[in-house]
């Protein structure tokens, strides 16, 4: 509570105390004020609505027979609690009912009306109650809204950085391109193209980041079929051509596993579009993704070429082959060939 003396001073709380008994509330009035509390009396709801409208009170105590209606009435004139002080409601029934429909209804807590010191010392004390729960509850308001913006804050920072990082990266897989192009050698030109693939796809992810609106998680189908759309444009004409078809999965992983696993997916894609078929020969290359259980996951890199077998003569400089292993640990996936009849289906397995 704020302070409006010296640093030890505390506020006086300010209490509405709402009572049609105008003998009655004068009584509770200097009874509260000496116990430190500052005490407006009103004779009716529309009085103490008034009274409210015209100055800042810490708590209401809130009678509940009142001249044409009850304090159930008010209560509701009142307005939500999240709009309004503490609401005390104070009954001479000592039929728990009221008090439960009271607290129902929106009171914060209630005390049995009587002539007693007992009456005084519960009413005082439950507006220190009542007080100070709105109080925690303003703070919880107020530490949940600084999380909310702190959060939106490194969203949208986080956001930047990956559109930033997409940005570099789509340069500098520019670069590897105009590279390329000057180039002679195809065996040079071969690895520049293989090189820029890589790097597409790693901003591939960072450009699903900041267009979406989950920054900790990228959505594979999306992901996916823009990363095979551009290799399928950076792959046709420099070998056969062969359509890629995705087979959706309606997953999501994380991002550090989303680039590791397009990285793993363009390296088969490619493996499979440069050695799957012979030459002349028609075929196309599926990914397809699907879930394992609720752990776990699945891609699979499939064609209808040659086949592959232990005798398979080896092709390329085995760099895919590394680059492929080392992303499998990095997101902790296995990778295997499925025994088919037609072609080659190469498995990668890893948990979501």
């Amino acid at each position: 509570m704020e302070q409006n003396g010296g640093d030890d001073a505390p506020e006086t709380v300010r209490v509405l105390y709402i009572d049609d008994d105008s003998a009655f509330g004068r009584l509770v009035e200097k009874t509260l004020q000496r116990r430190g509390r500052s005490v407006v009396h009103a004779v009716s709801g529309d009085e103490g609505l008034a009274l409210l409208g015209d100055a800042i009170f810490d708590v209401i105590a809130l009678d509940h027979e009142m001249p044409g209606e009850t304090g159930f009435d008010i209560l509701q004139r009142l307005g939500p609690r999240s709009e309004r002080p503490p609401v005390i409601y104070v009954t001479g029934h000592s039929d728990v009912r009221v008090a439960v429909l009271a607290l129902k209804s929106g009171a914060d807590d209630y005390v049995i009306k009587d002539l007693s010191e007992d009456f005084y010392d519960l009413l005082d004390a439950a507006i220190s109650q009542s007080v100070e729960r709105a109080r925690l509850r303003r703070m919880q308001r107020e530490n949940e809204r600084a999380i909310r913006e702190a959060r939106d804050r490194a969203e949208i920072l986080l956001r930047e950085v990956n559109h930033r990082v997409a940005n570099s990266l789509g340069l500098v897989a520019a670069m590897v391109r105009m590279q390329a192009a000057t180039l002679k050698d195809p065996g040079a030109v071969e690895a520049l193209r293989e090189t820029q693939a890589r790097i597409s796809a790693v901003g591939g992810v960072h450009r699903r980041l900041y267009t979406s609106g989950n920054v900790g998680s990228v959505e594979l189908d999306d992901y996916l079929k823009n990363l095979l759309g551009e290799l399928q444009a950076s792959l046709e004409g420099q070998h056969k051509s062969h359509p890629i078809v995705y087979l959706p999965g309606g997953l999501s992983i994380s991002t550090d596993k989303a680039v590791s696993l397009g990285v793993i997916v363009s390296e088969l894609v490619t493996n499979a579009f440069k050695y799957a078929y012979r030459e002349g020969e028609d075929g196309d290359i599926r990914v397809r993704l699907s879930a394992v259980d609720d752990q776990r996951a699945r891609v699979s890199v499939e064609d209808d070429g040659i086949g592959y077998t232990e005798q398979t003569v080896v092709r390329g400089t085995g760099i895919g082959s590394k680059i492929v292993d080392a992303m499998a640990v990095n997101m902790q996936a296995t990778v295997g060939r499925e025994p088919v009849d037609v072609g080659t289906h190469v498995v990668v397995e890893f948990p979501l």
